[in-house]
């Protein structure tokens, strides 16, 4: 099979306008299909999502990294194989890819073997891909399948981080933080799909506006001074605040959630907190949670709501798989809101 192939990571001194930096590192190449599992199916992919993850390890700025490595966590494509006679009724079905492998049995967290398709074991960005068989699902019918390529991991993040850690009621007024990145814009999706009154914080102005076209009520950029008093005046406090940005805006959180309410953190883009005020915290009995990926009845869950609300993903953009180069170049400048997504094509 064909795949790209990413060989090493890329230069520290890098920048993304700086011309041909991903030759050598990046190749789309063939590479041999491995024996197929007796517990897994082989999956044509039609259509594959980028996620930050995939840039990360590009950048050399993932933990445990090993290369070479077939990236992409998230697809939409055909069973055309199955490891075993009991699999046979798969063969054939249009399926997207539960990316959270092995997560275990517990529904409070993952075990430690748990490991995200796409690094180290091979994922999407590829013409075939194998996975455990109880890690698909039957795509939603009413999407096309770029739309459904783009669901798996933003979308299993932000409803876990949503429903289960953060307990989201219809009428809860959310703040999702970094409006652009998939998974913030899953998250508001769903929220609103929910019936919350969502706000946004954003690095510009259009991202706002393409969020409340979305169903964000408002929202504050915020790199603009004093955003957090600008975000209180207007909204009030939150019952609860998603983060996948931390750095130095997480200790203005404290201060924006309600008493009792609950700041929700599934990742850290700006590295960790330089501080947190411990006594607002314990005083006004606010609740930080961790939530990482999500459980196969998280994902089951996600489907189920989705199909249920109708949900279409937002896909800013959708390019030709041999456009994985400028597609991760995209990425990483940030200037895109919602998911990028590639289909195959001939190259």
């Amino acid at each position: 099979m064909r795949a790209w192939v990413l060989y090493h990571s890329l230069p520290k001194d890098s920048t993304p306008d700086k011309e041909k930096m991903w030759e050598g590192a990046l190749r789309w190449e063939e590479v041999p299909l491995p024996a197929l599992q007796a517990s897994h199916v082989r999956v044509r992919v039609k259509a594959a999502a980028l996620n930050r993850r995939d840039l990360w390890i590009a950048l050399g700025l993932y933990p445990a990294i090993q290369y070479p490595a077939i990236l992409g966590s998230d697809g939409c494509g055909e069973v055309v194989e199955v490891g075993s006679p009991t699999l046979s009724h798969l063969k054939g079905k249009r399926i997207i890819i539960n990316p959270a492998l092995d997560w275990g049995a517990s529904e409070k967290a993952q075990q430690d073997s748990f490991h995200i398709l796409g690094m180290p074991t091979h994922g999407t960005l590829a013409e075939f891909v194998d996975v455990p068989a109880e890690n698909i699902h039957a795509a939603p019918e009413f999407l096309s399948d770029e739309e459904a390529a783009a669901i798996p991991l933003a979308g299993l993040t932000a409803y876990r981080a949503l429903f289960v850690q953060g307990e989201l009621q219809p009428g809860m007024r959310v703040l999702i933080t970094g409006i652009g990145g998939g998974v913030a814009i899953w998250a508001l999706q769903l929220a609103v799909a929910a019936e919350a009154e969502v706000w946004v914080t954003s690095s510009s102005p259009e991202k706002i506006e393409k969020a409340q076209k979305l169903g964000a009520k408002d929202g504050v950029i915020y790199a603009q001074e004093g955003w957090s008093k600008l975000l209180s005046q207007q909204a009030g406090t939150f019952d609860l605040i998603v983060d996948g940005t931390g750095g130095e805006f997480f200790s203005e959180y404290i201060s924006l959630v309600s008493p009792g309410g609950k700041i929700v953190v599934y990742g850290a883009t700006r590295g960790n907190p330089s501080k947190i005020d411990l006594r607002r915290l314990f005083w006004r009995q606010i609740c930080i949670v961790g939530s990482t990926m999500g459980s196969p009845q998280n994902f089951a869950s996600l489907l189920e709501f989705i199909k249920q609300k109708q949900i279409r993903p937002f896909l800013e953009h959708v390019m030709p798989i041999n456009a994985l180069p400028d597609a991760l170049t995209r990425l990483w400048k940030g200037e895109q809101i919602g998911k990028i997504v590639l289909y195959q094509n001939s190259l």
